[in-house]
This record gives C-alpha cells, structure tokens and sequence, in this order.
C-alpha cells in the first residue's frame, strides 16, 4: 500500500462520509491444484531438463532483467495446458497489464483452467478487464481482502473504509504465477510498465526467479491456501454495481483440456533456452499464511516470513548482502545488525535514494536509523536516480528514472533469498510475504556479484565525516569504475532542501507502523 496515501487517509478520519460493507455468507467453490499434469508439454519441459541425479532437487534460472522476465510468464501462459494459478498485489491498467491478462484469456479460451487471484487494493483501473476474464468458462477471478467501498480512485476508496482500516490496512504482496504444476515464476516484480522496462517515466530495478521441480508443489500448496480462504472473495460478488460486467461467457470447452489442448504454435520460445540453463540445488519457502491479513481475534501473533527471514541472516558467519527499496530495520533490526557486527559479519545494504524511491515517506523511515547503521560499521548503498547511459539490471533505462523493487538476500556466499517482502515494518507484520531460499553457491555467488559490481555505477556508497556526525553520498562519475572520478554530496543529492525539509515535517505526523 502506497505509504503516502495510507498516512493521508489515517489522518483524515473527519472526511469520511459513507461506510460501506462488505458481503457476507459469499460462495466460495473450494479447488485444488492439479496434481496429474505428466502429460503435459510443459511437465515434459522440466523432465527433460532436469538430470536424473538431480530430480529431487529443484532447478533454477535467475531473471534479473525485465525482457526475460516477461517473456517467461508470457511463455508460460501460451504454453499451459492443464493449468495456471496466479497471483499478484498489482496487475496495471497498462500496455503490460493488458497483455498479461490477455494471455490467461486466450489460455482460458483453449481450456485452460485459470485461476487469478489479485490483491484488491489497486484494482480500480483494471477491474473491467478482470470482470472479462471472470466471464470464461475456465476462469475465475478473486479479489484478496477487499476494500468495502468500490469505484472511484483509491484515495477515495480509502477515505469510506476507513470504519474497516485496520483490516483494509493488510495486504497480500505475493507475486506468483504457476503453469501446469510444472513452472513457477516467483520474485520482486508485479504486473506493469514500469517493471519490465516499459515505463516512460520510471522503471524498476528488479529480479525474479523461475522454478521447477519439487519447489513448485509447494508453490501450488500455498496458492490453494490462499485461494480457498476466507478473505478471498469471488470478483462477482464484491464489483461495483455501476461497472459494465460482461453478460456473456465466451464459447470455450467447459471440461479439463487434454494435454493436446491447441496453443498458438511458438519459434525459438524463450522459455526453452531458460530450461536448459538451470541450477539444481535445495530450496525453502518463507510464506506467510492467509489469515495474517485477517488474524483471528485474540490468537498470538503467527511466525512470518520475515521471521524466517532474520533468522536466515542471523545465521551468517562471514557475510549478509541486502537488496531492499524500502530499508526501515526499527529498534529490533537495529539490535540484530550490532550483534552480526560485533560477531564479526560483514553486512552491506543497498536501497532507494532519496531522489530514487517511490516512497519518500518509506525513505526517512530509514534515515532514523541511517547514521547509527554507518558508525557500527554497515556498508550502506543507495540507487542513484539516473543510470549512467548503459544496459543496467534489469534492462535499458533510457532517460526515466531508475528505481530498486528487488528484495535480495545473500549469506555467507551460499544462501541466496529472492522474495516479495521488503525489509520494513509492512512486510514483516501487516502484508502476507513469500520468499525462496535457495542452498547453492553459484547461485549466491552471482547474485552477490550482480549486487557488488554490476550495480556499483549505479550508486551512491555512504560514507561519515565530521568526527560520523555527518553522512556523505559518494557519487561515481562517468561508468563509476574509478575511484579517481568521484563526487562528492553532503545532502541528499538531486533534492532540493526544502523537498527535504517538508519531508521530514511530514514524517513526524506519521507512524512507523504505517511505513
């Protein structure tokens, strides 16, 4: 939930003039993962792909940049046959947003049984088109953990729920898509422009997983959970009455598709070359349950993801390398950094600059604990606003903004963490979060390498002066890679003071809860 909006609509309780409600007693047919999918092209895909010795393992294939990313679930997609089970925090009202949900319609048109579920809070723009695709006979269409007012902007929406706003205040930030049982993509990206390279303003920094073998059942197990509970309700039921809903279904076959089902015949598919270049190791799920968004009344606070997650880095011997946009350790990340570093670890972080991020709010959350973080000895790093003219992480820039969505871990060189949840107070106790921790050095190892060299033109490295009273933001000219070309700030650079200082008024008025 944008940081902004969720302060502004917290503070303006005398605005609120309706008090809408959400259904009750709402049908939910339950269903299941498909489990007999060996027939399918793509369970062959993975067969053929994976070694006999290595079938109890799961294999992997980062997707770090955005063209790869979007072709593997557009892959996916064309190539599923039985099955596809998705679920998102955002999917835009954009070019990408349209083309993904484009291909679960064509999917759905052949037989292919599709299952979207979509959290509600931003779905306003999009809600016609997901309306369409609930209107085939092989589609459904669920909204996670509903705002009670419909139409109209999300601001809007907010202000007359604000009755339910400690409910509404709890989203699901998972990202997933799974074909046939089979494949799964995973990671830091939603559905839109500006995570795959394709804003004109703005573009994220971002990176992705796509899995197969054991990990994916896991995978489908969590999304059934999801699915079938109880704050997920069926699109028809909680629309807004004034939106065109389609009144037809689409001629499609009303039964499961064979294996044969008809697909759009595919040359050179990207998702082949991807098959033949995976890593083979162990992996761990960190997710968080359903009812975290909901938690029943008076039941402890359950383990989270983020949970999992601190005890994995708590775990470290030498190193931890973190990649998170938006950085708010609070008292407790505090404490556990001072202890790895008195233990003797080498921490580093990377996150948003302040001219960078897409939640300033979120921003001078971390900058509370930034200088304190500096003088016990953490490598701090933020993204510069602008690449510098080349082909970064996750793509071509071109002259929009660079921005960091990934949500990266890396311990000890042989862990290595791809998830959704950000290292903050939202991720770790209001938003349902999942995570992959895969045991294998190589794959740590590059990742390591992509946070540490690749990246590194690409930011600024914080560094105290003035007996550590003071934090300066060194900035590489040119491609960075020279310390004898390097420019030095002593503010937040690219901001104006009185940016900063309106800021930082305005935090104060907001809770760290909220961030």
């Amino acid at each position: 939930m944008p940081r902004i909006a969720t302060a502004l609509a917290a503070l303006a309780v005398l605005l609120l003039t309706a008090c809408a409600t959400l259904p009750a007693d709402v049908p939910r047919p339950p269903s299941q993962a498909f489990v007999d999918v060996a027939g399918t092209e793509l369970a062959r895909l993975s067969a053929a792909a994976t070694p006999d010795d290595r079938r109890h393992l799961s294999g992997f294939r980062l997707l770090p940049e955005a063209a790869p990313a979007l072709d593997a679930r557009l892959s996916l997609a064309r190539r599923a046959q039985r099955s596809l089970d998705v679920q998102y925090y955002l999917i835009a009202d954009d070019g990408t947003g349209r083309a993904f949900l484009q291909a679960l319609h064509d999917a759905a048109a052949r037989g292919v049984r599709v299952r979207l579920l979509v959290d509600d809070l931003h779905v306003d723009g999009a809600e016609v088109r997901l309306a369409a695709l609930a209107a085939q006979a092989n589609a459904e269409v669920r909204l996670f953990n509903p705002l009670p007012a419909r139409g109209g902007h999300l601001a809007a929406r907010l202000l007359r729920s604000l009755h339910d706003f400690d409910r509404v205040n709890r989203r699901m930030h998972n990202k997933l898509v799974i074909a046939d049982n089979a494949w799964a993509v995973t990671g830091g990206r939603n559905i839109g422009d500006e995570y795959f390279m394709r804003g004109d303003a703005a573009n994220f920094v971002d990176m992705d997983l796509l899995s197969t073998g054991p990990v994916v059942r896991e995978l489908s197990d969590l999304f059934d959970r999801f699915w079938n509970s109880a704050p997920s309700f069926p699109i028809a039921s909680v629309a807004d009455p004034g939106m065109p809903w389609p009144d037809t279904r689409t001629d499609a076959p009303a039964g499961p598709p064979s294996p044969q089902a008809a697909r759009p015949a595919l040359a050179d598919d990207p998702l082949d070359a991807m098959a033949a270049d995976l890593v083979f190791a162990p992996a761990t799920l960190f997710a968080d349950a359903p009812d975290k968004a909901q938690p029943p009344a008076g039941a402890a606070a359950p383990a989270t993801a983020m949970d999992s997650t601190l005890q994995l880095f708590r775990s470290a011997r030498d190193e931890v390398l973190i990649a998170s946009p938006y950085f708010i350790p609070g008292p407790r990340g505090l404490a556990l950094m001072r202890e790895a570093v008195d233990q003797g670890v080498h921490l580093a972080v990377t996150t948003n600059s302040l001219a960078a991020t897409d939640e300033p709010l979120a921003y001078w959350g971390y900058v509370r604990y930034r200088l304190d973080m500096l003088k016990m000895g953490v490598s701090v790093s933020e993204l510069r606003p602008h690449h510098p003219g080349r082909s970064g992480l996750s793509g071509e820039f071109r002259s929009s903004t660079s921005r960091l969505h990934a949500k990266l871990g890396v311990v000890d060189r042989r862990w290595l963490l791809v998830g959704s949840m950000n290292m903050d107070n939202r991720s770790s106790r209001t938003n349902t979060e999942l995570g992959l921790v895969i045991d294998s050095r190589a794959l740590a190892t590059q990742v390591a390498q992509w946070l540490q060299q690749r990246w590194a033109p690409s930011q600024y490295r914080l560094q105290l002066a003035d007996a550590g009273q003071q934090v300066l933001w060194i900035e590489p000219e040119g491609d960075g890679r020279g310390d004898d070309a390097l420019q030095t700030h002593s503010a937040e650079p690219h901001v104006t003071w009185l940016a900063r200082v309106r800021l930082g008024l305005l935090s104060m008025f907001v809770p760290e809860a909220l961030l």
